[in-house]
C-alpha cells in the first residue's frame, strides 16, 4: 500500500521536533549530576543561590571545637564539617600552640598564641547552644569560655553588629571564606571563584550577616571538607603541599 506524501512529511516533522526537545532540556546542576552526593537528610546544608557569587555552608552541629596539631580524620565521622580558623604564624615541621596566631581556646582549655597585628577579633562557643563574635580586644572571652569548656579562636572581623569593619585589612585576589552568623545560625560563606577581597566583602555585605570573621584561606589553608547525608566527606579545597603546615581546624561535630 502506497502512503501518502504528506504523511511523510509529518513524520520527519515530528522527528524533527523531538530531537529539539532533548536537546533543549536543561542540563542538571553538578549536585544533580554526582549522585554520590546525598544532601537528603544531610548533616551540612549547602545555599549556593541566596547571592551571587558565594557558597553558604550550614553544619546541623551539636557541638564545636577548634581542633589543633592534626586535621580531624575524613573516617571520623562525628566530624560533618572542618576547616582552618586562625593564622598560622611561622611554616614549622613541629607543631606548638605558640605558632597559632593569637590566644586560642581548644577542648576547653586556654592556650598562648603568637602576636598577631591582623587580628581584630575573634569567635568563640561556650560548649552548649552559645557563641559570640567580638570585635577589639578578646581575652577576657577566652578565659570565660575556657570556663565554659568551649572554644574560641581570634582572627579578623569583617562585619560586626551587621556593620563592616573599614578599612579593608588586604587586598589581591584569592577564594576567601568566612565564619558568619546569620538570622541566628552559624555558617561559613565561600567565595565561589578568586575574587577581589573587596568584592568578597561586599559579597557579604549583599548577604547581610550579623558578624562574619575572616578564616585562613590560600593554597594549603583552604583544604577542608564536609559530609553528606550517606557519611561520605567531600573536598571542599584539596590537600596541597602547605597543607602539612596547617595548625587549627574549627570543626563540626553532628
Amino acid at each position: 500500500m502506497k502512503t501518502a506524501p504528506h504523511y511523510h512529511l509529518l513524520l520527519v516533522l515530528a522527528t524533527l521536533l523531538l530531537c529539539c526537545c532533548t536537546t533543549c532540556k536543561p542540563k542538571q546542576t553538578t549536585m544533580e549530576q554526582d549522585n554520590t552526593i546525598d544532601m537528603q537528610g544531610s548533616p551540612v546544608m549547602i545555599d549556593d543561590t541566596t547571592v551571587n557569587g558565594l557558597v553558604i555552608y550550614y553544619p546541623q552541629y551539636s557541638r564545636i571545637d577548634l581542633v589543633c596539631g592534626k586535621m580531624p580524620d575524613k573516617h571520623d565521622t562525628t566530624v560533618i564539617y572542618c576547616a582552618e580558623a586562625a593564622f598560622t604564624h611561622e611554616l614549622l615541621d613541629e607543631f606548638a600552640h605558640s605558632n597559632i596566631d593569637g590566644d586560642h581556646v581548644s577542648g576547653g582549655k586556654r592556650y598562648m598564641g603568637a602576636k598577631c597585628k591582623d587580628n581584630s577579633g575573634a569567635f568563640a562557643w561556650f560548649g552548649d547552644t552559645t557563641w559570640e563574635f567580638v570585635h577589639g580586644e578578646y581575652g577576657e572571652l577566652l578565659d570565660s569560655v575556657a570556663e565554659a569548656g568551649g572554644m574560641g579562636f581570634g582572627q579578623a572581623i569583617i562585619i560586626h553588629g551587621g556593620e563592616s569593619i573599614r578599612p579593608l585589612w588586604r587586598d589581591g585576589v584569592n577564594q576567601y571564606r568566612a565564619l558568619c552568623e546569620k538570622d541566628g545560625r552559624l555558617c561559613i560563606v565561600d567565595s565561589r571563584k578568586a575574587v577581589e577581597y573587596e568584592d568578597f566583602v561586599e559579597m557579604l555585605e549583599q548577604f547581610a550577616p550579623t558578624h562574619a570573621l575572616y578564616m585562613d584561606m590560600g593554597a594549603g589553608w583552604n583544604h577542608s571538607w564536609w559530609r553528606d547525608g550517606k557519611g561520605k566527606a567531600h573536598e571542599i579545597h584539596p590537600v596541597a603541599d602547605k597543607s602539612r603546615y596547617c595548625t587549627n581546624w574549627i570543626t563540626f561535630y553532628k
